[in-house]
């Protein structure tokens, strides 16, 4: 491992990676497509406008967490139909990335997905990205009973399913929000600022251990033994 990194994740046996605009770049727009189909149910379950639909998605996303969180509260929506149908989605836009398949080769450890989509569609994600092989356990958002992350509630389910030390695990995220649990129970955090997310902040916030760009880049950078120390 690159001294540069060996003294923040030298004791990491669990990787613990996000998968929207994580795995994949942001500038990828897969998400977007998500986003027009949480809009396309909405105006079919509500028979409202376009313009509408998108205020209510909006809406429940951040009073809730999830658009999915505020449906099932407020509108008895059924979680299984409405993910199969918001994630009917082509993966055209989503190409094989040799590099992350190598550097999660390479990566010494346990690799997992804990991710607020279902299961399915993230099996689908893993594989078009040509790295399912390399995550030997996947924590959706069924698993997390339905609460999405930031919920403190799916991370120590996570913990306690796959038998996690946090004290030896290490969180990569786009949204950095989500880093804070994993911080207070333990973790190492990752934070890839790639475009998904700005934050308000002026700094760094102390729940971050680093901050990356692209987690393939990184990777390779960290498991270069012949790094330079900085």
């Amino acid at each position: 491992m690159n001294p540069r990194y060996s003294s923040i994740f030298g004791h990491v046996s669990d990787w613990i990676f996000d998968l929207d605009n994580c795995l994949y770049p942001a500038s990828t727009g897969l998400f977007e497509l998500i986003d027009e189909r949480m809009g396309g149910y909405i105006e079919r379950l509500l028979g409202c406008g376009t313009v509408e639909a998108k205020r209510i998605q909006k809406a429940h996303f951040h009073q809730h967490g999830t658009t999915l969180a505020g449906l099932m509260r407020e509108h008895d929506v059924d979680p299984h139909h409405f993910l199969e149908d918001v994630h009917a989605i082509p993966l055209d836009r989503i190409a094989r990335d040799d590099r992350l398949a190598l550097g999660l080769a390479r990566l010494p450890g346990r690799k997992l997905v804990y991710t607020n989509a279902d299961e399915p569609y993230a099996r689908r994600v893993l594989e078009a990205l040509g790295v399912g092989e390399h995550f030997a356990e996947l924590h959706d958002i069924h698993a997390a009973e339905l609460r999405p992350k930031p919920d403190r509630h799916g991370y120590e389910l996570m913990l306690d399913r796959f038998r996690i030390d946090p004290a030896n695990a290490a969180m990569i995220e786009d949204m950095a929000q989500n880093l804070k649990p994993a911080k207070e129970l333990g973790m190492t955090t990752v934070w890839v600022d790639n475009g998904s997310e700005r934050g308000n902040h002026g700094h760094r916030p102390d729940f971050i251990d680093l901050t990356i760009a692209d987690v393939g880049e990184w990777l390779e950078e960290m498991l270069d033994e012949n790094g330079e120390t900085e």
